[in-house]
Formats: C-alpha cells, sequence, structure tokens
C-alpha cells in the first residue's frame, strides 16, 4: 500500500487532502513544515510526498531537494509560471493549483507513484509513469476539462475549434474515451488528407460494380464506426457533394453505399474539428450553413500553448517521459537551462511543436538531462525568432539560396519549410510549391501532413 506524505502548514487543507487519499486507501502522514518532516520521518521509507510550496522556514523546493530521490508534487496556492519552473527545475515531478478537484489530485496522484518492487528482490525505481492525457492547471485548460467531461455524458455531436498543433485529435479521443461508447471503435479520417473524388467511397462505402474499380463490396467509415465514435478532423476541407451526404446521415442516422438502392441505419455519435473559422466560411458559402448548425452543437476549443504559460515547463516534463516510452530509449529530464528556454519560446506550432522538439532532445541528447541545444531550440531563443521549429527528419533537398527566407543561417530545413509553404501557399499551387523546394508533390503533402500544415482552399467565391 503507497505511503504519502502531505506537507502543508493549513491544518483544514491537510487534512481535507488525508480524506481525498484515503478514499483510494493510501496510508498517509503529516507534517507541518520542512523542518517537521525531517525530523519526524525517515523520507526515504515514503512513496511519494505532496507539499504546499511556500512555508513557515525551508520551502517546498528545499524539501524537493533533500527528499530525492522520492517523487514530490507541488501543491500551491500560490501558483505563477515563476513558480512552476522553478518547482520543474528543483526536481518535482508535477504541479497543482489550488484549489483543484479531486480527480485531478488522485489522478496526479497515481501518475506520480513510483513502481514497486519487483519479484526479484530489487528495489523499487522513482519515475514518473506516462498518462494517455496531459493535466495541465491553467484556469483555461481546467475549464475545457470541466466541458469535456460534459459532453462525454452525452451523444451529442461536437465541434472541436483550435489553431494547428493544439491537441484535437487527443481531445476528441478523450471525449470518446470518457463516453458510454469507450467499449466501442472511434473511426478518425482527416478530411483534408483524402483526395475529393474518393472522400465519399471512404465515408460510405461502395457496392461491387458502383464504379469502374469496384470490384467487391466495401464497408465505409461511418459504418465501422457504428455505436462508436466517428471523428472528422478538418472538416472543413470536406468537398460540398461530401457535406450534403454527410447531413443526411446527421439528420436521419442513415447512409446508403454508393451504388446500392436501399439505406442502413446506424447508430455513430460525430466529433469534428477544424483550424478554420467555419462560421466565415458558412458566411461565404465556402461551407454549407445547415451543416455548420448540425455539427456545432457542442463546442469546445482548445488554447494555444501560448496561453497556457503556466503549463509548459511540466508538458515538456511530461513529453519526455511518455516519448521515451514510446520510443523505448532511456528517459531523460530536461536541464534547469531548458526548461528556461521551453517556458520562454513561443511555440507557434503549439502542442505537436512542443512533443517533436521533446522528442528530438531524447533522441539526440548524450548527457544526463536533455539541453536545450538537443531540442533545437539555443539559437531560436538566443535570437529571439518567431519562427516555428518541426524536429521530424525530413528535407533533405538543396534549397535555393537565392530566396531570402533561406539566407537567415540560424533557420534550419525544417523551418524553411514550414515558413516557405506558410507564405507562399496562397500565391501557388501545390506543384508549384513542390517545384520550388525540389520535391515531389507526394513528399510534400507528407511533410504537410508531419508538420500540421493543411493545404489550402481556393476561394470559391465567384465561381457557379
Amino acid at each position: 500500500m503507497p505511503l504519502i506524505l502531505l506537507v502543508d502548514d493549513e491544518p483544514s487543507q491537510r487534512q481535507a487532502l488525508r480524506r481525498v487519499l484515503e478514499t483510494r486507501d493510501y496510508k498517509v502522514a503529516e507534517a507541518s513544515g520542512v523542518q517537521e518532516a525531517e525530523t519526524q520521518y525517515n523520507l526515504a521509507e515514503f512513496d511519494l510526498i505532496v507539499t504546499e510550496l511556500k512555508l513557515a522556514g525551508a520551502s517546498g523546493a528545499e524539501l524537493i531537494r533533500s527528499a530525492s530521490p522520492v517523487p514530490v508534487i507541488v501543491m500551491t496556492n500560490y501558483a505563477s509560471l515563476r513558480s512552476a519552473v522553478d518547482s520543474m527545475k528543483a526536481g518535482a515531478v508535477d504541479y497543482l493549483a489550488k484549489p483543484c478537484s479531486d480527480d485531478d489530485l488522485l489522478n496526479v496522484v497515481a501518475a506520480a507513484l513510483p513502481r514497486q518492487g519487483r519479484a526479484d528482490g530489487t528495489s523499487k525505481q522513482y519515475h514518473q509513469p506516462t498518462r494517455q492525457f496531459f493535466q495541465g492547471h491553467c484556469p483555461t485548460l481546467r475549464k475545457l476539462d470541466e466541458q469535456i467531461q460534459k459532453v462525454a455524458r452525452t451523444d451529442s455531436t461536437v465541434l472541436i475549434q483550435g489553431e494547428t498543433g493544439t491537441g484535437k485529435e487527443l481531445t476528441a479521443r478523450r471525449v470518446h474515451t470518457l463516453s458510454r461508447r469507450n467499449g466501442r471503435p472511434l473511426v478518425s479520417l482527416n478530411c483534408a488528407a483524402i483526395p475529393e473524388s474518393l472522400i465519399e467511397s471512404e465515408l460510405f462505402g461502395y457496392e461491387k460494380g458502383a464504379f469502374t474499380g469496384a470490384t467487391s463490396n466495401r464497408m465505409g467509415l461511418i459504418e465501422a464506426a457504428n455505436g462508436g465514435t466517428l471523428f472528422l478532423d478538418e472538416i472543413g476541407e470536406l468537398p460540398q457533394s461530401a457535406q450534403a451526404r454527410l447531413l443526411r446521415f446527421i439528420q436521419e442516422g442513415e447512409i446508403r453505399q454508393i451504388g446500392a438502392v436501399s439505406s442502413k441505419t446506424v447508430d455513430v455519435r460525430l466529433i469534428c474539428a477544424t483550424h478554420r473559422d467555419l462560421s466565415a466560411l458558412a458566411s461565404r458559402n465556402e461551407f454549407r450553413k445547415d451543416l455548420f448548425y448540425r455539427i456545432n452543437v457542442l463546442g469546445l476549443t482548445i488554447p494555444p500553448l501560448r496561453q497556457r504559460s503556466v503549463d509548459i515547463a511540466s508538458m515538456a516534463q511530461w513529453f519526455a517521459a511518455t516519448v521515451a516510452e514510446k520510443l523505448g530509449i532511456q528517459p531523460r529530464a530536461l536541464s534547469e537551462n531548458a526548461i528556461n528556454v521551453v517556458a520562454q519560446h513561443p511555440w507557434p506550432g503549439n502542442v505537436r511543436e512542443l512533443e517533436h522538439a521533446v522528442e528530438r532532445g531524447l533522441v539526440m541528447a548524450e548527457g544526463e538531462f536533455v539541453e536545450a541545444f538537443d531540442m533545437g531550440l539555443t539559437s531560436i531563443a538566443a535570437n529571439n525568432h518567431d519562427a516555428s521549429l518541426s524536429i521530424v527528419a525530413g528535407a533533405t533537398t538543396e534549397i535555393d539560396t537565392a530566396d531570402p527566407l533561406a539566407t537567415d543561417e540560424e533557420l534550419s530545413l525544417e523551418d524553411y519549410f514550414m515558413r516557405f509553404v506558410l507564405e507562399h501557399q496562397d500565391s501557388m499551387s501545390e506543384t508549384q510549391l513542390a517545384q520550388k523546394l525540389g520535391v515531389s508533390r507526394k513528399c510534400l503533402w507528407e511533410r504537410r501532413q508531419r508538420f500540421g500544415l493543411p493545404r489550402s482552399q481556393p476561394s470559391k467565391r465567384g465561381q457557379r
């Protein structure tokens, strides 16, 4: 049974925390300050310590260092970006702002508890186990999580909006996981990644002989999601012809395969996501208004990472644990300098950019810690660039040095690709972009998917 030490100079708060922890059968000890904790207990005997940051006498940060390697969670009434960064630099495994919900506390505690001793008799190993979803502490994200839990209890259609890289697909997965449909499939489709001529057959399926090449019956993705959830990412890129058929599915709960004469009834919960302003598109008749009204039932808006500064340092450390586990490589924590650089970086690519930077750092690091230069952030922070950084290995072709974007010696190939596409995609076709970058159209599309840069749509105004 895990043994947890609570360190807080407010008896009422210690008692409240104790009651919550004991509901999960944790054994709990208490101390009013660092000195009492160190004199009354052997800190090494605890599996986890939860401490206030500001205490009479020694601070919670000193307890983090003296208790090492026992994991410590900071839970404070004085939450700020500075204290979050300082706590992570000192070695805290997580950071909570008071007040927090019982579920938030229990989830963070469960994630921070170390593995127990193995069957071979070796001692327990302290680490921060991974969680499927990062649980942030900024007020906006906490409000979003409350909304997600409310939304998940229903079968209503959900529209998730947010900038590229903010985690719209993860949010959709969280809604599905918390719903009554979590035992059924979650089927995903990126509407921007499927050619317009194939989108309807992908969604609705087809019967043998429906068109040239249809040599057998094929189930569509909507039918494959029957009983579960269908997630349509980048629905703003969906062709108008498919929008009309999707509308009937939403209204009637029926689909008809291409070439079929009868319809099928399906039970599917629909979640849509987009980085575009669908309301503005609908007002310009570039997106069906009736479809927009049908999918905009329950709305979730994900804040960009720059509005979640209190979360950035702890999110980077969380990614360091989850990515190392995913890659099967040695886990490393971020150094103090790396945490400072991460906290100050603007992250125009949002959560995806941060995750990729941490992944690059883990792969490239050679020392005990991941340094800022391992993540490719040193030059960006030093020169105050606003260009986004991607760490996905890729472009190996030569770049036209006559282009002004390429004259910055500090700009990586990945930086160049992202900036060039963003600045020229409205004035160049995909073929022209590919030729300018010296890659094939297929390679250009693949890199768009890696970097989260969906293709722009030409304006339909004036077209009949």
